[in-house]
């Protein structure tokens, strides 16, 4: 795998192959921890692990080791741990979005039905906290916590913004649903290699910003990007009327000409003519631009924070993500 597999433009090649290598056991040791008793449960549990996946939680924690000692125990285990989490919240998001397709494959609730995609998200959940156990109560508490974040964003995006102002309620649910569990990849990465306090601490802000900044810019490709690219529809979040950050940017203006994109937004769009028109409208209007604007600030804003932890490939690479994170098209 190259580089620019990794998602990481520029790698040091010997830096390059030891994430490889230990990218190789995290795969290896997803498949035994999401092994059954009977056959369903095992098939049912590797069916979004085996349509992909970036695996870019594990390889953060990955590099965050690399700020420590690589070869410490606990590494694998904790690159395990977030993996098992992210794709178990998959299961449970996609029941309650109705999903149809996840990672360009039917996904788990339309395959195998609602219960069975709660229940293996459940089991996954289970695998991780199991995992998590050995690695000692500080560990076990940065799990729980992070778990509370991503149930009250997931509350927290279902409730809305109510009185309040909905792109500062949007921020906070990215940063519940999707910055902080990579925060606490950094986090475990570096704190399971011994890693210097102040480098734990940067990495984890580090993590927040990064995740947050990968989740907008989620929001950009899905408007921008075709189904090809994506794996899935388009403009999914603009049919089920999730307002992200593109659309409550368009929102926000007052231009009179943006009347009509602005009565199409927000609500679902279930007329595909409807949904087709504000997606055409939506990709050439300035609030797509501003979103890719706003997305590099975050992203330089986790950059500065490199500037606490050693130089080297490992902080490089960090450095490089930042651009691959706001450059990605899929």
């Amino acid at each position: 795998m190259s580089s620019q597999a990794l998602g990481i433009p520029g790698v040091d090649l010997d830096l390059e192959r030891r994430l490889q290598a230990r990218l190789d056991e995290v795969e290896r040791a997803l498949l035994e921890s999401t092994t059954g008793e009977f056959p369903l449960v095992t098939e049912a549990a590797r069916h979004l692990l085996r349509a992909g996946g970036k695996r870019f939680r594990p390889m953060l924690v990955l590099l965050a080791a690399e700020f420590g000692d690589v070869d410490a125990p606990g590494i694998l285990p904790s690159a395990l741990v977030v993996e098992l989490t992210h794709v178990a919240t998959l299961y449970h998001d996609d029941v309650m979005d109705e999903a149809t397709m996840r990672r360009g494959a039917p996904s788990a609730n339309t395959h195998y039905g609602n219960s069975v995609a709660i229940l293996v998200g459940d089991f996954l959940f289970a695998r991780a906290s199991d995992l998590v156990a050995d690695l000692g109560p500080d560990a076990v508490r940065l799990q729980a916590r992070t778990f509370s974040r991503l149930v009250q964003g997931q509350i927290r995006e279902t409730q809305g913004p109510g009185e309040g102002d909905p792109l500062e309620h949007y921020l906070q649910v990215v940063a519940d649903k999707t910055g902080s569990l990579i925060a606490t990849s950094a986090l475990f990465g570096a704190s399971m290699a011994g890693a210097s306090v102040q480098v734990q601490t940067a990495l984890c802000d580090y993590g927040e910003r990064i995740g947050t900044c990968f989740q907008l810019a989620d929001d950009i490709i899905d408007v921008a990007s075709s189904d090809a690219a994506l794996g899935k529809a388009q403009g999914t979040d603009l049919r089920e009327g999730v307002a992200t950050l593109p659309m409550l940017l368009a929102m926000m203006s007052s231009d009179p000409a943006d009347a009509r994109l602005q009565s199409l937004l927000g609500r679902p769009l279930t007329d595909d003519a409807e949904h087709a028109e504000a997606l055409a409208r939506l990709r050439v209007h300035p609030a797509v631009d501003q979103a890719r604007a706003y997305v590099q600030e975050r992203a330089d804003d986790a950059r500065a924070l490199l500037h606490a932890v050693p130089d080297g490939p490992a902080r490089r690479a960090l450095e490089s993500l930042c651009d691959a994170v706001v450059t990605r098209s899929a």
